[in-house]
Order: structure tokens, then sequence, then C-alpha cells
């Protein structure tokens, strides 16, 4: 019986501590939104006092593979920019530039806005 109460015990997702097992770790699963086969290249300026940025969304990539594209983005288009939850932002209007590198690297691009 005291095994079986164990059991019981360890598949509780709200537990933080047992007596027989010590501290218990949460176990950790990030989700990534499923793209629609169309990367979203949009131009924003709002909230940034006045600065561009470029930014792109609908990969439906997990944070490492985003990561290493938006190096290579921000090194072909030589300015800086960063990765924000799904999105990736990279600082002026290299639309064009963009375009070229993720349809090199299989996506469709889709201008959005203006």
């Amino acid at each position: 019986m005291d095994d079986k109460a164990h059991q019981e015990v360890s598949h509780d997702e709200n537990l933080v501590y047992s007596t027989a097992d010590g501290r218990i770790s949460q176990s950790k699963s990030v989700a990534v939104t499923p793209s629609d086969g169309f990367a979203k290249v949009r131009r924003e300026t709002k909230g940034r006092k006045g600065k561009g940025v470029i930014t792109i969304s609908g990969l439906g990539l997990d944070n490492k593979a985003l990561k290493a594209l938006a190096t290579k983005l921000k090194k072909t288009c030589g300015t800086g920019g960063s990765v924000v939850g799904e999105v990736i932002e990279v600082q002026g209007d290299k639309r064009e530039e963009i375009k070229a590198v993720l349809e090199k690297n299989g996506f469709k691009v889709k201008f959005i806005g203006g």
C-alpha cells in the first residue's frame, strides 16, 4: 500500500518536494507555434522612438534555430537585432536582403503592411 501511495504522489505535477525522493524538478516543455508556410516580414516603428525595425514571424522554429537564423540575417544585413519570443527583429529597413536569405533557407516570404 505504501508503494501505491508513493506512485500516486510522484505523478502529481504540482509536487515540489517528496520525503521519499527529495526535491522534484518540474518538467519543462516549450511549445512552438506551427508555421502556416509563410514567413511574415513586417516593418515596424511603433514604440521604438521612430527607429524602424523589420520583424519576422511565423517561422515555426524552436528557439535555438531562431537564434541561428537571426545571426545569419544580422550578418547578411550588417545590422543589429534580437530574438523576442518567436519573432526575429532586425534593425533598419533591409527587407529585400532578408527576403533573399529566407528564401535561400526554404521559407516563402510574405510582406505585411506598407
